[in-house]
């Protein structure tokens, strides 16, 4: 961190940094949401990702507080490199007060959008977006699907760790519902589950939660800090 004390004259002296009569510029980082001013910074598409996320993270009984959670609302705002958010990260990098990233997107369907749908294309364009932002060194990925298929969605995660045959109940359900698009797909695959299994809302005990465990424990390591 760089010492801004030794470049300030003291008071009085006449090489004063904000001359009489100039307006003192506010410093852009107090406008930034506390998020930003963490070490640690997970971005993600929703609500539901920030609950299961923080749920994961005090059963893995990581330090939370290091943590803070940037909502990027929809997906294609990820792969927008003039987006907001991501000038302020690149701002939190150089001013030292972030050291590491972790973005945590949706796989969805590659038959419904060919560019960004699926596990592969999701991945590939994630990491340009990256690369493009020059913040490759400080950012690993997760892509939230079903492990065994690579597709869907946070619910899709969930949904595969649940009893086989329960989970052929709610896809039935589904499938045969007029229910279509991505966000009512969500919202019933999430309220069922709650309903289901109210006592129990996640096994994170189950091995397709492992991965992003790993990713997790690995964002608070701080052996190599």
């Amino acid at each position: 961190m760089k010492n801004w004390k030794n470049g300030m004259a003291k008071k009085g002296t006449g090489n004063q940094l904000h001359k009489k009569g100039e307006t003192k510029r506010p410093s852009r980082l107090k406008k930034y949401p506390n998020s930003l001013i963490k070490p640690v910074v997970i971005l993600h598409e929703g609500k539901n990702d920030k609950e299961l996320l923080e749920l994961l993270i005090q059963k893995l009984e990581l330090d939370i507080d290091r943590i803070g959670f940037l909502v990027m609302r929809g997906k294609s705002d990820f792969f927008k490199s003039e987006h907001l958010n991501y000038q302020k990260i690149k701002d939190s990098i150089e001013n030292e007060q972030i050291n590491k990233l972790l973005f945590v997107v949706d796989a969805d369907y590659e038959d419904k959008d060919q560019k960004y749908g699926g596990y592969k294309n999701t991945k590939n364009e994630l990491k340009n977006i990256i690369d493009e932002l020059g913040i490759t060194e400080y950012s690993d990925i997760y892509i939230v699907c079903d492990p065994t298929t690579k597709e869907g969605y946070l619910e899709s995660l969930i949904l595969s760790t649940i009893p086989e045959q329960h989970k052929k109940c709610i896809e039935n359900f589904l499938s045969c519902s007029e229910f279509k698009s991505k966000d009512n797909h969500k919202s019933i695959l999430n309220q069922i589950y709650k309903i289901a299994y109210p006592n129990k809302p996640y096994d994170f005990s189950h091995k397709k939660f492992d991965t992003l465990k790993q990713k997790l424990i690995n964002l608070l390591d701080t052996s190599h800090e």
